[in-house]
């Protein structure tokens, strides 16, 4: 089979480690720090439940080594529309490759046997490799054993649920970049009423900002009620 060049991928806005509030992670962000640098584990495994921000880490990993001058390259798999195994080909070249969301590969044998030949050539060169999932290596339903040893091989990382009191600083905060100021009552309010994953909740803050530009109001819980009860997805 012909090699194929990778696409190339563009960096999400604000998907930086800077942009990425540290709660009990500190050390596993210094991990993935000296891996973009390509210093530390030439392998890494993050996993953690979805929402917490493991896609932002693994592209904030790419642009801390990009700005460093190494090679990158990011792809998210998502169960439709998988591609094609040979996206591997000539990944080996690169100095970081970040894959996130390896869970959806579980049980597709092609795709198994395909990363399974990536993960030797490329740690073969002495490189790094960062993958992501929702649980760790262990716990993936992988079929092919040698694949399933190699996962279990680096070094593992978890990365752990903020408390409420670090989510309402962070909305806060998240609020401040926007352009808006959230108090801590409506950061509650949030917490309280809406979907808890980051994720949701970052979507939702720019929801509200186009609200309360549009209605020239402050974000307060009167208004956000107001706000939210149209709303269907909360």
């Amino acid at each position: 089979m012909a090699e194929q060049i990778p696409l190339a991928f563009e960096f999400g806005v604000n998907q930086t480690f800077d942009g990425f509030f540290l709660g009990g992670n500190a050390e596993t962000i210094c991990h993935l720090q000296h891996s973009a640098e390509g210093r530390g584990e030439p392998f890494i495994f993050l996993w953690g439940a979805r929402g917490l921000g493991k896609s932002h880490l693994l592209q904030a990993c790419c642009q801390h080594a990009h700005q460093r001058g190494r090679t990158v390259f990011y792809f998210a798999f998502a169960k439709v529309n998988l591609p094609d195994p040979a996206l591997l080909l000539g990944l080996d070249e690169f100095d970081l490759v970040c894959l996130d969301d390896i869970g959806t590969l579980a049980g597709e044998a092609d795709w198994e046997l395909a990363l399974f030949h990536f993960y030797n050539r490329h740690q073969a060169c002495a490189r790094r490799l960062l993958l992501s999932a929702e649980c760790p290596p262990e716990q993936l339903p992988i079929q092919l054993p040698d694949l399933k040893t190699r996962l279990n091989g680096g070094l593992t990382l978890r990365l752990k649920p903020l408390p409420d009191a670090d989510k309402i600083e962070v909305l806060m905060l998240k609020a401040k970049q926007l352009g808006f100021e959230l108090s801590p009552q409506v950061g509650h309010f949030l917490l309280t009423r809406c979907h808890r994953d980051l994720a949701s909740l970052w979507a939702l803050l720019a929801q509200l900002d186009q609200a309360s530009l549009a209605a020239q109001r402050k974000l307060t819980v009167p208004f956000l009620k107001q706000i939210l009860s149209g709303r269907h997805d909360v």
